[in-house]
């Protein structure tokens, strides 16, 4: 879970990383202000239609003629005909362009994502991610362009109204706007803790949606130990946790909302106290003071819409936070300024004095490796769990980059290659495979999404999935479903086979592709795995020894490194490591 809950960034630096993006439409926004300041008018000229009549009243009732009062009654009517227009522009194009900036922000972020390594994944729930890039950056379409659109037009009628004012009586003025400095500091106050109170929300939120999708995605597991109860625990712990929080965010809430009404008061209560003994001393006139109370009422308004807009304005600066937390997210594993397309003619593989160490726990799994793969080999890696064999296979197509050393593929170090490069050349079936949501034919196809029917078929036919493949009740355009629930174990793994098979990569790395399958399942895979590794460098982590004793050469890695090396008969032969793995893990030595 992510731990803090403060604020990482100043609004200040926000709004100036938020900037380039608003930029963007920055005409659609000139012209969103523009209306905002249309929609002004209304507020601002009718104190002035109310005082020219009270005025002209008080002083010569003749003079308050029929026409004068037409007159102003059309104005105030095309006022509000041009203020109808301005609005509907703002909730059309404003919201809008939101959406527009919404959606480059969440591209952006997903691209992002895509660049992260794997140690960014191992360490950072997909719950958390998902909110980030889902519902924080919504609340980024309500605030880009309500948080111009709010704080122009308040600056716009304070001002106005200030300079309005002070023309009346600018005693009573100063006094009355001597109370929005005080107002700014308390509110100032309450908005940072709303800030971090949204802050803790937005994580508990992840945390939930995290937990959410690990009980849905479990539900088999959860069933099959009766576990439903505890899960219903844990989800109700979580969930009283975002309701103390969400309590304690409209807490500030209210305190920020009871403020500012005090502060409403405390200005109508000086109109009142002030402006009556300057209409008794005469040193306004009456429609000055109608003019008063109605500009205080705008200002009044206007600062209630601030106050309401503060929480969206939170919401929305808490989004854009934590989007740039994750665009802050370095990417570790990133091409050479100089990287070239790898160029593979043979496909030999060396590892040259290479260490590596995990970055988030500095565990050190491999010390000093140096192992040469020929052209076309298949290798075997065997060994007790934590030996370090996935880890070295991960190592070639740089989902880690290692700690010391070099690795080269046919005498080119693969940190001067481009990743792409790289890893078109390598294939990779793992035990744990993982269908994307679609059809069978879609899956197929990953590796080259315009392959065509033909392609697709002539590789499931390779990998031994044909058969089953026409069996489904639309072929090749069955949904698999979500993770490919649909499927069996054996029939996912022969679909990844016939994904690397059509992708046609010259080196390929199998991480115990078949530990998992039934004996059934593993024979049908199996077969299908010897014609895939048929003519290319071929990697093996076995945890079934009998699946790889025709290799060319097994390598035993222990946490020292590369503790044995050899054909099965010759490792045999040794009585070491191997002779004792084989008459554990098997049932007949050979």
């Amino acid at each position: 879970m992510e731990q803090s809950a403060q604020p990482q960034y100043s609004n200040l630096q926000l709004i100036r990383r938020f900037w380039p993006y608003q930029k963007k439409y920055r005409k659609t926004m000139a012209l969103d202000l523009f209306c905002a300041a249309l929609t002004c008018l209304c507020d601002l000229v009718l104190p002035l239609i109310l005082r020219t009549i009270t005025n002209t009243a008080m002083q010569d009732l003749a003079a308050l003629t029929v026409g004068l009062i037409l007159k102003l009654t059309f104005l105030y009517l095309v006022l509000r005909l041009i203020d109808a227009a301005a609005q509907y522009y703002m909730a059309d194009m404003g919201h809008v362009m939101g959406v527009y900036i919404e959606t480059d922000m969440r591209r952006d972020a997903f691209n992002h994502l895509q660049r992260l390594s794997h140690a960014y994944y191992s360490n950072t729930k997909i719950g958390q991610i998902m909110g980030r890039i889902t519902n924080d950056l919504f609340e980024v379409t309500e605030f880009s362009h309500h948080c111009p659109e709010e704080f122009f037009i308040a600056t716009l009628k304070i001002l106005v109204s200030f300079a309005i004012l002070c023309t009346y009586n600018v005693p009573l003025t100063i006094l009355i706007f001597l109370c929005v400095p005080l107002m700014i500091i308390v509110s100032t106050i309450l908005n940072t803790r709303l800030r971090a109170a949204f802050r803790q929300q937005r994580i508990q939120i992840g945390e939930l949606n995290a937990q959410i999708e690990d009980s849905l995605l479990g539900e088999r597991v959860i069933k099959a130990f009766g576990a439903e109860k505890m899960e219903t625990e844990k989800f109700a712990q979580g969930n009283q946790q975002f309701k103390q929080i969400k309590k304690q965010s409209y807490h500030y809430m209210a305190l920020f909302q009871a403020s500012t009404r005090l502060f409403d008061g405390l200005m109508y209560l000086l109109v009142i106290l002030a402006g009556g003994l300057f209409v008794i001393y005469q040193a306004i006139t009456p429609g000055d003071l109608v003019a008063y109370v109605l500009y205080v009422s705008t200002l009044i308004a206007t600062i209630r819409r601030i106050v309401e807009f503060a929480e969206q304005f939170q919401r929305g600066m808490t989004g854009i936070e934590r989007f740039f937390e994750i665009m802050d997210t370095p990417v570790d594993i990133t091409d050479a300024p100089d990287a070239v397309p790898l160029q593979v003619k043979q496909g030999a593989i060396q590892f040259q004095n290479v260490s590596f160490e995990y970055p988030d726990d500095h565990n050190h799994v491999l010390h000093n490796i140096h192992l040469s793969i020929a052209p076309g080999e298949r290798l075997a890696l065997v060994g007790p769990s934590g030996g370090g064999k996935t880890t070295l296979c991960n190592l070639i197509p740089r989902f880690y980059d290692v700690t010391e050393g070099t690795i080269y593929i046919d005498g080119q170090d693969i940190r001067t290659v481009t990743l792409q490069s790289l890893r078109n050349a390598i294939g990779i079936v793992q035990q744990d495979v993982y269908l994307f949501s679609g059809t069978v034919a879609e899956n197929i196809a990953y590796g080259k999404p315009d392959a065509s029917e033909a392609e697709i078929q002539q590789a499931a036919a390779r990998a031994g999935a044909a058969q089953f493949i026409q069996a489904l009740p639309h072929g090749y355009h069955t949904y698999v479903g979500e993770r490919g629930v649909k499927l069996s174990g054996g029939q996912k793994q022969r679909i990844a086979i016939a994904r690397i098979f059509l992708k046609n990569p010259p080196i390929l790395i199998l991480d115990e592709a078949t530990s998992a399958l039934d004996n059934e399942s593993e024979i049908m895979v199996s077969q299908s795995l010897e014609a895939l590794a048929h003519g290319r460098t071929t990697l093996t982590i076995a945890h079934r020894l009998t699946t790889i004793k025709n290799y060319d050469r097994i390598l035993v890695l222990d946490s020292d490194g590369i503790a044995e090396a050899g054909s099965h008969e010759e490792l045999l032969q040794r009585q070491g490591i191997y002779y004792r793995l084989w008459y554990q893990l098997t049932e007949q030595p050979s």
